[in-house]
């Protein structure tokens, strides 16, 4: 068995939502040992570069960019791509492209991600959010929200960034999400990003 195959995400427990978008949420991504693995390679050996945009500010990098350590290379390899396309095409009833996209995020106390949906025509159409957090606690913020609309005060659901949990989503004019303020420690998300078929691959 490959390692793609072994680490390969158990879909079978996720929370599948259509309302105010299309939306799942996992309790569990990786194993135990995996998820430390990979968050230990973001706390010591990831190479993060600030980034400060109109709506956000983060750590961020592209992990195609960089080469992985034997135990998580998994999540850059073919065939753990193809198994999480084959799982958003079942759940999202949708034909994907082959092309998929892989960045890491790290939130500092003091950042935030103010609400935005994510769409833009002809580009990404879904999103996979893998948190990653050492013993996080509610008084250090970083929550996920999801709103039923483009105002603030709208908020649908409020998604603790609990280690090794997930949440996918279907974008469109409508996904409209946020994180609130860090207040304390280091917030880390892998993000997963896919492509319509008809995209370019």
């Amino acid at each position: 068995m490959s390692s793609a195959a072994k680490q390969a995400i158990d879909f079978t427990r996720l929370e599948l939502q259509t309302e105010p978008f299309n939306y799942f949420i996992l309790p569990k991504a990786f194993g135990v040992e995996e998820s430390f693995s990979i968050l230990s390679w973001l706390e010591k050996d990831a190479p993060w570069k600030l980034v400060e945009a109109d709506f956000y500010t983060q750590y961020e990098f592209d992990i195609k960019d960089v080469k992985l350590s034997e135990q998580i290379a998994f999540l850059n390899e073919r065939a753990f791509l193809n198994c999480l396309i084959e799982q958003f095409e079942n759940l999202f009833s949708v034909k994907l492209a082959n092309k998929v996209d892989l960045t890491a995020h790290k939130l500092v106390a003091g950042h935030t991600i103010r609400l935005h949906n994510d769409f833009i025509p002809g580009q990404e159409t879904h999103r996979l959010l893998i948190q990653l957090n050492r013993n996080w606690q509610d008084e250090n913020g970083g929550f996920l929200l999801f709103f039923n609309s483009s105002a603030p005060e709208d908020i649908h659901r409020i998604i603790r960034p609990v280690h090794n949990s997930s949440v996918g989503f279907a974008i469109s004019p409508k996904s409209n999400h946020a994180v609130s303020t860090v207040y304390n420690d280091e917030r880390y998300t892998l993000v997963y990003s896919f492509y319509a078929a008809n995209s370019a691959d």
